[in-house]
């Protein structure tokens, strides 16, 4: 499963972690603005904006999970089980297939407000990548500095809706787990009151008891309430270290540990890369489940009028930086 937050402090900020039991060796991929984007049922972009995120690169072609575009527009595919309901081609619609919708979007649209303009004539067609890959049950984010959307295609039709959170998580759909919140509406970052009874004297035995209460669990529904409460009452500076730091602090708080989640088979979910990528500036970070040190792949350091993809692998070996004495690693 998976979360993913905007977060925004002097600079925008839009990322996420994957979570599955494995992984597809997923890459930074950019992809810039000369690099044609073959659709299959719409006409060809043969030139766009230039966007970098993470893919499963096959056949030349980006399958990316997330990215953000050279104007700030970032966006998410997290996965929807069960309930994401593709449709047949409709002759009055652009028909989109789940892997061309972050491309669609990204390469065309600037802000939100375009995304939802293009959201209006969209269909999300059944059409597979190929019979290797079909396509996986997602909902999507939408984000740049001033809002965050999401977008669903379920049994009746699609749906749009507006996040004031910045979250998203996975199952129930997203109105069901705003309306969730609700049950959490008594938690505070402020020390515990007694609301109990004025007939019983109780006293705060620690600090933080003015959440309790607030989900600790991975079910997708808990994350939604853990990373909500979390980016919602964060705070931050705004130098780019404090604000990359705050995000994985975020992602942090809902990340999954292998052993927590058994998918049988002795195969467990882990939180496989979590992702912050810098909007304003086009610079994607990134770490690991075996390498906690944040990386980072800056898409204007590429040739943004190429047309060829740049990829850069994963660098997953535990970076260690020892103080004194030999690498522990050694």
């Amino acid at each position: 499963m998976c979360t993913a937050v905007s977060f925004k402090t002097k600079d925008h900020y839009f990322g996420r972690n994957l979570d599955l039991e494995f992984s597809y060796q997923e890459t930074v991929t950019i992809t810039p603005r000369k690099k044609p984007f073959h659709f299959r049922k719409v006409a060809a972009m043969e030139e766009h904006y230039a966007m970098i995120g993470m893919a499963y690169v096959v056949g030349d072609y980006p399958l990316y999970y997330d990215a953000v575009n050279e104007k700030g527009l970032g966006m998410a595919g997290l996965n929807f089980p069960g309930l994401a309901d593709y449709k047949p081609e409709a002759p009055d619609k652009d028909n989109i297939a789940p892997f061309e919708f972050i491309p669609w979007i990204l390469g065309q649209c600037a802000t939100v407000a375009e995304a939802r303009v293009l959201l209006e004539r969209m269909n999300l067609a059944d059409i597979n990548f190929s019979e290797q890959l079909p396509h996986s049950p997602l909902h999507w984010m939408i984000s740049d500095r001033e809002s965050s959307i999401v977008v669903e295609s379920v049994k009746d039709g699609l749906k749009v809706y507006e996040d004031p959170v910045d979250v998203l998580t996975n199952n129930p759909p997203f109105d069901m787990q705003m309306f969730y919140l609700t049950n959490y509406m008594n938690l505070s970052t402020e020390a515990a009151e007694n609301r109990f009874s004025d007939k019983l004297q109780l006293n705060a035995y620690s600090r933080g008891m003015g959440a309790m209460g607030l989900p600790g669990d991975l079910s997708s529904a808990s994350r939604f309430v853990k990373a909500a409460f979390t980016r919602m009452n964060s705070l931050c500076g705004d130098s780019e270290s404090e604000s990359i730091s705050q995000f994985f602090q975020i992602l942090g708080s809902v990340a999954q540990q292998r052993g927590c989640v058994h998918m049988g088979g002795g195969k467990y979910e882990i939180t496989i890369y979590s992702a912050c990528c810098n909007t304003d500036k086009g610079i994607y970070y990134y770490t690991t489940y075996e390498n906690s040190q944040i990386t980072g792949v800056d898409m204007h350091a590429e040739n943004l009028d190429s047309d060829v993809l740049v990829s850069y692998p994963l660098i997953e070996g535990q970076q260690i930086r020892m103080q004194n004495g030999p690498s522990a690693l050694a």
